[in-house]
């Protein structure tokens, strides 16, 4: 799947906000700083289209943007957001699971995890709060050019052993980087195969 098309349609702190046409969602979330704006801007081709920033934590709205004109790729605050004051972290956390057990039209949640570093707490038990909920979800490895093959493959490898300490098996696993484009071919065609089947 190409995108030939896509554009910011709209912010909301809660599901059913706005004048959103219904249409299949694909929602992407990890903790501050993972390079989630950055991963969006790459996989749609437009450097602009979410806004990057050093500071973690800085999405604190659901984004949606349209894409091709026929579904949706949102943008969820991002989790682990350690520097903020405990209200804060509770409204953001209401705003996550509100959208993730009420939006009638996700039908995938892409968990974005570093590649760099071990898994840590805080992404093992979000996990594990999707699979008790059963919700669909994939995992994207990011930042993948910032370690060289063998590094990357030993901690990628590291990272699964991890979940499958606590999983029988894994969901759909991508690699990407946002600086040379890693992954954006597989993650594309992997939504597309899937909304093909819807």
């Amino acid at each position: 799947m190409k995108i030939t098309r896509a554009e910011f349609a709209g912010s909301s702190t809660k599901v059913g906000q706005g004048n959103l046409r219904r249409l299949p969602e694909f929602a992407f979330i990890g903790r501050s700083n993972v390079g989630k704006s950055s991963l969006i801007n790459m996989l749609t081709g437009n450097g602009k289209l979410a806004k990057t920033s050093q500071t973690p934590g800085k999405t604190q709205l659901i984004n949606h943007f349209v894409i091709n004109d026929s579904w949706y790729l949102v943008d969820l605050p991002g989790y682990g957001y350690a520097k903020l004051p405990d209200k804060d972290r509770a409204r953001l956390r209401h705003i996550i699971w509100d959208y993730i057990n009420n939006s009638r039209d996700m039908v995938m949640l892409m968990v974005l995890l570093d590649s760099r570093h071990d898994i840590q707490e805080v992404d093992r038990r979000f996990i594990s709060e999707l699979g008790e909920k059963g919700i669909p979800f994939g995992i994207i490895f990011t930042k993948a050019d910032k370690l060289g093959p063998e590094a990357l493959s030993a901690q990628i490898n590291k990272n699964k052993e991890t979940l499958l300490e606590e999983w029988e098996e894994l969901p759909d696993c991508f690699v990407s980087s946002s600086q040379d484009g890693r992954g954006k071919a597989e993650i594309l065609n992997y939504i597309g195969s899937i909304l093909s089947s819807l």
